[in-house]
């Protein structure tokens, strides 16, 4: 059977209220798309890792898994060190087929949600 599944991938930060918005994005994605598994996943300084958002997914029966980047920009992280770990899991596991949205920041609607939040505050 082939099943989907979501990884919302962040930067991850030592203050562990940083994650707090990830974790209302995960919930808000579970009560509105209740069929499609969604783990979080960190580039560095959180867990889990993307390997082991991959694994705990893998486990469960996903054999696709879309990757969205939660960043605003397509800083040296995403341009360099997140293609070579997407290209390590996917080699890790191959059973999995794993690909990769841009980043959030890079959609307009995502842009003109932030107008409109913008425009609210005037």
């Amino acid at each position: 059977m082939h099943m989907k599944a979501l990884i919302l991938f962040g930067h991850g930060a030592r203050d562990a209220r940083w994650r707090e918005p990830f974790d209302r994005l995960a919930s808000l994605w579970k009560a509105q798309h209740a069929d499609t598994l969604v783990e979080l996943a960190f580039l560095e300084l959180m867990q889990p890792s993307l390997e082991e958002a991959i694994t705990s997914l893998g486990a469960t029966g996903a054999t696709e898994v879309v990757v969205v980047p939660v960043f605003f920009g397509q800083g040296g992280h995403l341009r360099n060190d997140f293609p070579v770990l997407l290209s390590a899991c996917q080699e890790k596991f191959p059973g999995v087929v794993l690909s990769a949205t841009p980043a959030v920041g890079e959609d307009e609607a995502v842009l003109q949600a932030i107008v409109d939040f913008s425009a609210r505050a005037l």
